[in-house]
C-alpha cells in the first residue's frame, strides 16, 4: 500500500503547487478591491450643468433566446441590485415567436427596460437592433444596407456587434460595440482563468474579471476610421448571458444544489456601464434614452475599478455642448475633460494621441478640425489598468 500513499502524496503536492499562486492572487485581489474602495473618497461629480446622468447597460440575454440559463426574474433583480437606471435588451431572435416583446419592456423596480434583438444579415454581419421587432428572424435574408435602411425608417438603432467579424464597413450604422465582456472573457487563459474565477470570483468578482480586460485596439481603430467619415457612437456591451457556473444535482424546475454561478447578472451589470446624459428636467423614457444614445450623449465606464459617474467632456463657454455634438472650428475654441478622480487623461484626435495630463481635468485648444475623444486610465492601480481604459468618451466633432 506504500505505493498508493506515495501516488496520493504526489497528487496532493501537484494540486497544492498548482493552487498556491491563486491563493496569493486572492490576497492581491482583496488588496486591490480595498484600494479601489478607499479611492472612492476622492470622487468628484463633474456632470455638466443642464444635464442629468443615467447609468445602464446594453446587450443582454435571457433563456428566451437560448444560449442562456438566466431567467427574467434574475435579470430584473440583477439590474435593480446593480443600481441600473436602464437596460437595453438585445435578445436573440427565435424562428417561432417575438423574443423582443417577451423580454421586459417598461419600468420594473427602478430600472427602465427596452426590448431589442441581436440579428444576423444576409451579408454575414451581426447587429443589435433597438427596439426589437417580430420580423427580426427574417432579416437574415436581407443585406446589411437594406436592414439598416429599414431600421432607420422605423426609428430603430442599428449597432455593430462583434466588429471583428463585420464585413460591410460602408454601412451607415449608428454605433460600434468596441468592447464586449463576453468576447474578452473568451480570450482569457483557459487554465488560469477558471482557477482565478473559482478562487477569487465569488469574493472579489469585479476586479477579478476586470483584470482580464484589455484595450480593444483594433475595434477602436475601426471606430476612429468610421467616425471621421460620419458621426457614430462607440460603446461597451456586457453580452450578459448568466450561464457560467457549476452545480451538482437539480431538476427542470430550477432547483439546484451546490450551485456556483460565476456570471450572475448583478456582477456582469456592475463591470461596465453606459452613462447617458439627458437634459435636466427631461424624464428618462424610451424615446429620450434612444435619442440620447443615437446622438452620442454618453460615455462608457469600467465600474469594476471605480465609479465613473460624473465624468464630463465639453466645450468651454458653450453650455449644452457635450459628447456626440458638433461645433465649428474657431480661434480660441477650448475642449475640457474632467474625471471623477485624478487619473491619466488622454485626448485623441482622429484616433491619434493629441494631448495628455495626469490630473482630474484637462483643457486643450484644438489646432484644426477633427474628431476629438477622451480615454482615461487609472495608472495608480498598476497593471493592467495603466493600459486599459477606465473611461471612453464619445467624440466632439469639430468641423
Amino acid at each position: 500500500m506504500k505505493w498508493l500513499w506515495r501516488i496520493l502524496f504526489v497528487v496532493f503536492a501537484i494540486l497544492l503547487a498548482i493552487n498556491l499562486p491563486f491563493v496569493y492572487r486572492r490576497y492581491e485581489l482583496r488588496k486591490l478591491t480595498e484600494k479601489v474602495a478607499g479611492l472612492e473618497a476622492n470622487h468628484v461629480d463633474h456632470t455638466p450643468l443642464g444635464w442629468t446622468e443615467y447609468k445602464g447597460i446594453i446587450h443582454a440575454h435571457t433563456s428566451l433566446g437560448g444560449h442562456s440559463t438566466g431567467t427574467i426574474d434574475e435579470l430584473i433583480k440583477g439590474a435593480n441590485d446593480a443600481g441600473l437606471d436602464f437596460v437595453l435588451m438585445t435578445e436573440h431572435y427565435d424562428e417561432v415567436f417575438d423574443t423582443s416583446v417577451l423580454t421586459p419592456n417598461g419600468v420594473f423596480g427602478k430600472t427602465l427596460f427596452i426590448g431589442g434583438n441581436e440579428i444576423d444579415t444576409a451579408s454575414g454581419d451581426r447587429l443589435l437592433m433597438i427596439p426589437g421587432a417580430d420580423y427580426a428572424r427574417d432579416l437574415k435574408h436581407v443585406s446589411t444596407p437594406e436592414v439598416i435602411a429599414k431600421l432607420h425608417s422605423e426609428n430603430r438603432l442599428a449597432l455593430i456587434t462583434y466588429p471583428e467579424k463585420f464585413n460591410t464597413w460602408d454601412a451607415k450604422v449608428d454605433g460600434i460595440e468596441v468592447l464586449s465582456l463576453h468576447t474578452q472573457a473568451q480570450k482569457m487563459n483557459k487554465f488560469t482563468g477558471p482557477l482565478d474565477l473559482l478562487w477569487s470570483g465569488r469574493a472579489y468578482p469585479l476586479v477579478t474579471i476586470a483584470e482580464f480586460l484589455r484595450r480593444p485596439d483594433e475595434n477602436l481603430a475601426r471606430y476612429d476610421t468610421m467616425s471621421q467619415l460620419r458621426r457614430t457612437v462607440l460603446f461597451a456591451g456586457t453580452d450578459a448571458h448568466s450561464n457560467l457556473g457549476i452545480h451538482f444535482f437539480g431538476d427542470d424546475a430550477g432547483h439546484k444544489y451546490i450551485d456556483i454561478k460565476l456570471d450572475p447578472y448583478r456582477v456582469t451589470f456592475s463591470i461596465t456601464q453606459m452613462h447617458v446624459l439627458l437634459p435636466s428636467g427631461q424624464p428618462l423614457d424610451r424615446e429620450a434614452l434612444l435619442a440620447a444614445v443615437k446622438a452620442g450623449h454618453f460615455y462608457t465606464g469600467i465600474e469594476a475599478i471605480g465609479s465613473t459617474s460624473g465624468f464630463s467632456f465639453s466645450v468651454t463657454g458653450q453650455p449644452g455642448v457635450t459628447m456626440g455634438d458638433e461645433v465649428h472650428f474657431a480661434e480660441g475654441l477650448m475642449l475640457q475633460a474632467a474625471a471623477p478622480q485624478a487619473a491619466r487623461i488622454v485626448v485623441l484626435k482622429n484616433g491619434e494621441r493629441f494631448a495628455e495630463a495626469s490630473s482630474s481635468e484637462i483643457a486643450i485648444k484644438p489646432d484644426t478640425p477633427g474628431v476629438y475623444r477622451v480615454e482615461i486610465y487609472r495608472t495608480e492601480l498598476g497593471e493592467p489598468f495603466d493600459s486599459q481604459p477606465w473611461i471612453m468618451s464619445n467624440p466632439i466633432y469639430i468641423r
